[in-house]
C-alpha cells in the first residue's frame, strides 16, 4: 500500500485549493472581475502562483506515484514533502516580488525532477533486470 504517498496527494490537492481561494481573495482586495487575470501586479503574481502550481501537477503527481511504485513510498512521500514546501515558499516568495520565486521554485523543480529519474530509472531496471 503506499499511504504516504496518498497522504501527500492529499496534501497537495489541499495545498491547490487554498491558492485557489488566495486568487478569490486577492480579487475582492484588487477589484479584479472574473474573467479577468490581469489589471493589479499584486493579484497578477496571485493569479500566477496559482496557475504554475496547476502547470506543474501534470509532471509532479505522475512522478510522485510511479516513484512510489517502482522505487519507494517512503522516500516518494518525502520529496513530495519537499515538493509542497518548495510550492509554499514559491508562493510566499513571489507574492513580495516576482525574483523572489525563484529559491521556491528551484526546491519544487529538483524534488520533481529526483522523482521523474528516480522513477524512470527504476523502470528501466527492471526492463532490464526482468
Amino acid at each position: 500500500m503506499y499511504h504516504l504517498t496518498a497522504l501527500v496527494t492529499c496534501l497537495v490537492i489541499l495545498m491547490y485549493f487554498a491558492f485557489s481561494f488566495q486568487v478569490g481573495k486577492a480579487r475582492g482586495t484588487y477589484g479584479i472581475k472574473a474573467p479577468a487575470i490581469s489589471g493589479h501586479p499584486d493579484f497578477e503574481r496571485v493569479f500566477r502562483v496559482h496557475m504554475n502550481t496547476l502547470e506543474w501537477m501534470p509532471i509532479f503527481l505522475p512522478a510522485l506515484w510511479l516513484f512510489a511504485f517502482y522505487v519507494s513510498d517512503a522516500i516518494a512521500a518525502a520529496l513530495g514533502v519537499v515538493w509542497i514546501i518548495g510550492r509554499i515558499l514559491y508562493m510566499t516568495g513571489y507574492a513580495k516580488a516576482a525574483n523572489k520565486r525563484r529559491p521556491g521554485f528551484a526546491i519544487q523543480a529538483s524534488a520533481t525532477i529526483a522523482l521523474w529519474l528516480g522513477a524512470t530509472g527504476a523502470i528501466l531496471w527492471r526492463l532490464v533486470h526482468p
